[in-house]
């Protein structure tokens, strides 16, 4: 195959050509029309996400805690076999 006979290039090159002005023609920075109309998707799930991200440390401080406690107090009345 030689370099004029590319077919992502030339799949590139249509893609390109047929991109709606406002994409051309924005300013650096600018949002997308779309995206500045469109209400947010996902707001309450990153929300909670960051709030179990904020919680995680301290559900791992309780968990801990309770690990030693249990053996603290364990009084060797398990089932032990021997």
């Amino acid at each position: 195959m030689t370099p004029d006979e590319d077919p992502t290039a030339d799949f590139l090159a249509e893609v390109r050509a047929s991109e709606t002005p406002w994409r051309r023609e924005r300013q650096p920075g600018e949002q997308a029309l779309e995206r500045a109309e469109r209400p947010e998707r996902w707001g309450r799930t990153r929300a909670a996400g960051r709030a179990a991200a904020h919680a995680a440390p301290y559900l791992q401080a309780a968990a801990l805690v309770a690990w030693l406690a249990s053996g603290a107090f364990d009084d060797g009345s398990g089932d032990q076999n021997g």
